[in-house]
């Protein structure tokens, strides 16, 4: 019986496909209905108000675990996309990798939209988990972080 529960409560820490999907279309229909929502359904939740493209697929849960991924490459996964404004914004709050609340502010005070500037993020964290994976070492946070830094300084019309 420990054994289970325990299980079950690294669940957490480790979720599959269906825990995630399914964590975000309960918080939208939480959201939705004006619910409480713990904190970082919160969180969730006003990052998918921001994608208001998504909202049919959060608002259908079961739809959303029978679909195994993205009908097509050009296609946006909604779940991995709101994942990753969830990481950026952990990410912040917590200053890990450290510099990376200040890099994000500065690029977000450049921008001049907080959003725009977690969609440039996104695409640096996404190179920096790539070449982890191509290279087989452990993320680079540094090289993300100068990344992010070199997007908040250079100038617009280079």
């Amino acid at each position: 019986m420990a054994a289970k529960r325990l299980s079950r409560d690294l669940s957490v820490f480790t979720p599959n496909q269906s825990d995630v999907r399914r964590f975000f279309c309960q918080a939208y229909a939480k959201g939705q209905k004006g619910m409480t929502l713990e904190a970082i359904e919160a969180l969730a939740y006003e990052w998918m108000k921001e994608h208001p493209e998504y909202s049919d697929t959060f608002a259908d849960e079961s739809a959303a675990l029978a679909q195994t991924g993205v009908d097509s490459p050009d296609q946006e996964n909604p779940f991995l996309h709101i994942s990753m404004h969830l990481s950026i914004s952990e990410q912040c709050s917590i200053d890990q990798p450290p510099g990376i609340r200040q890099a994000v502010e500065l690029l977000a005070a450049k921008r001049k939209d907080l959003h725009d500037a977690h969609h440039l993020v996104m695409e640096c964290l996404g190179r920096m988990l790539w070449e982890s994976q191509r290279s087989g070492r452990p993320p680079d946070g540094q090289a993300y972080i100068e990344h992010v830094r070199r997007l908040a300084t250079q100038d617009p019309r280079v």
